[in-house]
């Protein structure tokens, strides 16, 4: 198996893998590599070891080198230059009267390309941009339109629960996240409710989606007509952290009970299931966008 390194070109992104060309390397090195943006710096995340080929997306791309002295000198110029690009870049788009709102830039190591971030309702035609901006800099310009996850991943901030957001934290690539995922954890259906900073749903929301469908599996639904010690009741309520169930009686009585002592049938998909049996339901649509990955160096 070939030996290869994971590179990561921001704080928070996942990593690529490279052949370290023979270099001693180790967790948090800097070092510089060949992309298709040029050459970038990159920090190792995960040092030297044996992949498999099915893991390889592309053919291996050897370290240039460590980085040196220079090379970080290097960075932080580039860092304040992008800076500097921000301001006029935003002048040019409020000069052609473009409805885009520019989130963020960067250059490559080697100043060869120059790529700005935006988000805009719509598609925005920005050739004339484009031209303008490359006759101000000299270098490749490249224009990327992402969408609101990438925007507060790029920005940071809060969330609702007074924590800094996990996609600017620990959070290396977006998943789908469906309004399903909040009613299988009897979440109010609001999606202002549980709607992060950036509009869409809530990453949170799949930590502990499968805990709750599994236990989901083992609980009846609401409206269910269950046998309790007592006799016949309908499910009124569920908690599904502690898998109790709460029952309603004809005579309108609600009793808590643990899930174990009921028993219930229900017709799910043409075919009645025992109690506890697992329910099986068709997805609803993904109510989320698909976010470009915009940390493509391979």
């Amino acid at each position: 198996m070939p030996i290869a390194v994971g590179i990561a070109f921001r704080r928070v992104a996942r990593s690529y893998w490279f052949d370290p060309a023979g270099y001693e390397l180790k967790e948090w090195d800097k070092v510089i590599v060949e992309t298709t943006r040029g050459q970038e710096m990159g920090t190792v995340r995960i040092p030297p070891r044996e992949v498999t080929e099915e893991d390889l997306q592309a053919p291996l791309k050897p370290i240039l080198r460590p980085a040196t002295s220079e090379d970080l000198e290097q960075y932080r110029q580039n860092l304040y230059m992008a800076k500097e690009a921000m301001g006029i870049c935003r002048d040019k788009i409020a000069k052609h009267g473009l409805p885009m709102k520019l989130v963020h830039c960067e250059y490559a190591f080697d100043r060869t390309q120059l790529t700005f971030y935006f988000v805009a309702e719509n598609r925005v035609d920005f050739r004339e941009l484009v031209r303008d901006l490359a006759a101000t800099f000299r270098t490749r310009i490249q224009l990327l339109q992402i969408g609101p996850r990438d925007q507060a991943k790029m920005m940071g901030g809060i969330g609702p629960c007074g924590l800094t957001l996990c996609c600017s934290t620990f959070l290396k690539e977006f998943t789908p996240i469906s309004m399903k995922m909040a009613k299988d954890q009897s979440l109010f259906l609001n999606p202002v409710k549980f709607s992060g900073v950036c509009g869409k749903l809530m990453c949170c929301l799949q930590y502990e989606h499968e805990m709750y469908k599994d236990a989901r599996s083992r609980l009846p639904r609401i409206g269910d007509a269950v046998q309790t010690p007592r006799g016949e009741g309908r499910v009124n309520d569920l908690n599904i952290l502690k898998e109790e169930v709460m029952v309603e009686f004809p005579n309108g009585t609600i009793v808590t009970y643990a899930a174990s002592e009921l028993q219930w049938e229900r017709q799910v998909t043409g075919c009645a299931c025992a109690a506890g049996a697992a329910e099986v339901v068709e997805e609803e649509p993904i109510n989320d966008e698909e976010v470009p990955d915009t940390d493509a160096y391979l």
